[in-house]
């Protein structure tokens, strides 16, 4: 136990997680993606730890800002917890992170966490944050520290259509999508970005809000709307009736209105390494998340 208790105050102090005095850039309304792995420790184990959580922001009160976890998971080892009940709170507008509720793990167990994490650095892009705190399941109670980043929305250029509403996005299916092989010779194309399929695949919306789906690719497509499915690497989504646009063919078109709040995570279900990810909040302007690990220059 004491070896362990030292090696998560050497990761303290390594991460930087009593050291940084500055602010992330949290406001209302917005989405973000908190990311990040660790150590959850007991007095006998020590297990490895991931984190991936969706979040949105709600109201503010003074310089503290509400939030929701939308979708996510956490892991111990190879045994993977599902978001539940989680809220939390960004304090100090955003010098500080608090959240807790109830995670399910594989087995269908409900367990509880109690997280509390300090800002370390930040950029344009994103923040650092240390989290330490506690799962409790059903076995035992694990000590944890994490280091995470937190991933702010940033401003794209969107492309607009003839069509009759001057605010709707297009988004292309590349070619080559149904082959994960998209086309090398598409502008902007490079080895970092080669695994994108959509021209744009994270995007943030008003309500109200209508998208063009345009396929480019050379075989049918059709995009769903469901929650994604940590349990099973095969069928990594769960269809949720949300959205459904039916085949479309290659060269077709179709479009799509997001009338509700929330996290949409849009998919082929037969080609389910072709993904998008849309954020309907009220009060922001059109934003990409920037980009992601499955992505191609358009």
């Amino acid at each position: 136990m004491k070896a362990a208790l030292t090696l998560l105050s050497l990761l303290i102090v390594s991460s930087g997680y009593f050291v940084n005095e500055s602010f992330a850039e949290i406001s209302e309304n917005q989405a973000f993606l908190l990311e990040g792995s660790g150590f959850a420790v007991t007095e006998k184990i020590i297990k490895i730890s991931e984190i991936n959580l969706d979040l949105s922001s709600q109201d503010q009160r003074g310089s503290t800002i509400n939030f929701l976890i939308e979708d996510g998971f956490i892991t111990l080892d190879d045994e993977e917890f599902i978001v539940s009940n989680l809220e939390g709170k960004f304090l100090r507008e955003g010098k500080y992170i608090r959240m807790n509720g109830n995670i399910k793990s594989s087995s269908g167990f409900d367990s509880s966490i109690s997280f509390f994490g300090r800002l370390v650095e930040e950029s344009k892009d994103a923040s650092i944050y240390g989290f330490t705190g506690k799962i409790t399941t059903s076995d035992d109670t694990y000590k944890v520290i994490y280091t995470t980043k937190l991933s702010s929305l940033s401003k794209i250029d969107i492309t607009t259509t003839e069509s009759k509403t001057s605010d709707d996005t297009v988004i292309h299916i590349l070619k080559g999508s149904s082959a994960q092989k998209t086309d090398n010779t598409i502008p902007g194309f490079s080895a970092a970005n080669y695994l994108r399929f959509f021209s744009i695949d994270r995007l943030s919306v008003h309500p109200g809000t209508t998208i063009t789906i345009v396929n480019n690719d050379i075989t049918n497509h059709s995009i769903i709307s469901g929650t994604e499915n940590y349990n099973d690497r095969v069928i990594p989504f769960i269809p949720d009736g949300r959205i459904s646009t039916g085949n479309i063919a290659p060269g077709e078109s179709i479009t799509i209105t997001f009338d509700g709040l929330g996290i949409y995570k849009l998919y082929d279900p037969d080609y389910t390494w072709m993904k998008i990810e849309v954020v309907s909040f009220s009060d922001v302007d059109n934003f990409g998340f920037g980009t992601t690990k499955n992505q191609q220059g358009n």
